[in-house]
């Protein structure tokens, strides 16, 4: 019998050049959706299947981020002294135990299977999850939940997939299904942001994964590929082609891509929608917003 997925890693060591001039100064895993920083929503999310062994890929300039996790004893006590509960609550959400993460630095931007192969003397030989921050979902399961009792039965490489409009499909991860299932879609093989016309379907890679150790020694050995960098979607295909053990999951759930401007502000109105603090406040000035547009037009 396999290892359980306790283990995960969180590529974060990308600039976040789409959100510049914010990210000169911080990082975009903390971000704040709403008043979560995006890294906590991904976090949060792993916590819930299970993850007990944080991996984090970080680069120079993220020391912000590292920050984010450590005690800060001094608020506590001024949380505490006010008696701001409420506060303090959300506030220990933040505490990692001690050793619970690891930081390993990528020197070089040369990709997302580089920024995964770079974790390789943390995973061993277990199966590990790979979450993208930027992609947040919201799911009354979490969708590493999903996957990761999906794996129990299946076992292989998983990874969370979607439908996706003609024109975005030259963005993604594009799957070649063999055969479909449903919720489940045994894959064939993968293309890395094909053109539309040479894209076997419309079913793309989301950033979730739960994958196999020997993904890592096939990242090992794979030259750089499209964007000049080295491809995680190029070693999980070749999984697929040659051992078959490669899986599409349709997740229950709404994906936002909070690594786009746009992406990240419908996450911030549903999100904000989704808050019973926050929705009637919201909601009035989002029709007011909308009337008013309207009448002027």
């Amino acid at each position: 019998m396999k290892n359980k997925v306790t283990k995960a890693i969180f590529p974060v060591a990308g600039l976040g050049t789409r959100f510049l001039p914010a990210t000169k100064s911080i990082p975009k895993e903390i971000m704040t959706l709403v008043d979560r920083p995006l890294i906590q929503y991904a976090i949060d999310e792993a916590r819930e299947a299970g993850i007990r062994e944080f991996i984090f890929v970080t680069a120079k300039g993220k020391g912000a981020l590292e920050d984010y996790f450590d005690a800060a004893p001094e608020l506590e006590k001024t949380l505490r002294k006010k008696k701001k509960t409420e506060l303090l609550q959300a506030l220990k959400a933040t505490d990692m135990d001690s050793g619970a993460i690891a930081y390993i630095r990528q020197r070089e931007p040369l990709g997302l299977g580089h920024a995964v192969w770079c974790a390789r003397r943390l995973i061993g030989d277990e199966p590990f999850a790979v979450i993208l921050p930027d992609d947040v979902i919201a799911a009354e399961k979490s969708c590493l939940s999903q996957m990761v009792e999906q794996y129990a039965e299946t076992r292989g490489n998983i990874v969370a997939a979607m439908e996706v409009a003609p024109h975005e499909v030259s963005s993604y991860g594009i799957l070649d299904p063999k055969e479909d299932m449903g919720k489940l879609v045994s894959v064939r093989d993968m293309a890395e942001k094909p053109d539309l016309a040479d894209a076997p379907s419309n079913l793309a890679v989301i950033g979730r994964y739960i994958l196999e150790p020997n993904v890592l020694n096939r990242l090992h050995d794979l030259k750089r590929g499209s964007g000049d960098e080295i491809q995680l979607t190029d070693a999980i295909a070749a999984e697929a082609r040659e051992n078959g053990d490669v899986y599409g999951y349709r997740f229950d759930g709404q994906r936002y891509d909070c690594g786009s401007k746009i992406g990240y502000l419908k996450a911030t109105i549903a999100f904000g929608l989704a808050r019973d603090d926050l929705r009637d406040e919201l909601s009035d000035f989002l029709n007011r917003t909308v009337s008013t547009r309207q009448a002027a037009e």
